[in-house]
């Protein structure tokens, strides 16, 4: 038999199912590693919520296009939606609408400044869409930035305390060696599992909202020029 197998075979089997890489890791580790993992666990349902979240976006504003479009009285859709909570392309519709007609209840005193006035209401309103579509996207950012230098601390405190226990034992072979290496870089691994999926996440969401943020613009100065236009109408009668 090859001499190489034979000592092969009789070397001590070891460990080093993940299992076993956590449960001997050093405290310090063991911690870095649970906290990469809730990191991770919070990532992925902040992924699945955005996902969800932009999905039911794009589908609302398909429908309030379709019956903004559809030469519907804008007084009708307006009194369907004032009274309901609204988001996204309908928040933004319902805003000017409002300030519009705030304006003529005053007897249209005040009707010479409106189009700026909805033109600022149509601004804020976008850009309060813009923060709701963008909440929570920034622990994205933060643990795809953070985590590597987490599970590198951790991989760090871990070969240290390597080194220091082969000091004490003054055994410095491979077997003895290499658990707690393997245990140290496993917090590392697990600081990219959670760093990875957070980085690209970020980015796609990211490009999503800004998708959403210039479909809102496009529609606001569509509907700013149906109003201004409007305006001009009463104002020469």
């Amino acid at each position: 038999m090859n001499p190489a197998v034979e000592i092969a075979q009789a070397a001590p089997q070891i460990d080093m199912s993940f299992w076993t890489l956590f449960w001997h890791a050093h405290i310090v580790v063991k911690l870095v590693m649970m906290g990469l993992l809730g990191a991770s666990v919070w990532c992925w349902s902040i992924i699945v919520d955005k996902t969800l979240l932009y999905r039911r976006t794009r589908r609302d504003m398909d429908a309030f296009e379709e019956v903004f479009w559809s030469g519907r009285s804008l007084e009708e859709l307006y009194r369907d939606l004032a009274n309901r909570p609204v988001n996204d392309m309908a928040a933004v519709f319902v805003a000017a609408m409002r300030e519009w007609k705030r304006s003529f209840e005053n007897g249209g005193r005040s009707v010479a400044s409106l189009s700026a006035r909805i033109d600022k209401v149509l601004d804020v309103t976008i850009q309060r869409e813009a923060e709701r579509l963008e909440s929570k996207l920034l622990v994205l950012s933060t643990i795809a930035s953070a985590a590597p230098f987490i599970g590198l601390f951790g991989t760090v405190w871990g070969i240290m305390n390597s080194f220091t226990a082969i000091a004490v034992s003054k055994n410095s072979s491979l077997a003895v060696v290499a658990p707690g290496i393997a245990e140290a870089l496993f917090a590392t691994a697990i600081g990219l599992f959670a760093a990875i999926p957070a980085l690209m996440a970020y980015n796609k969401l990211q490009a999503e909202v800004a998708k959403a943020q210039n479909r809102l613009e496009a529609f606001a100065d569509e509907f700013s020029a149906i109003l201004s236009r409007q305006i001009d109408e009463r104002l020469a009668a």
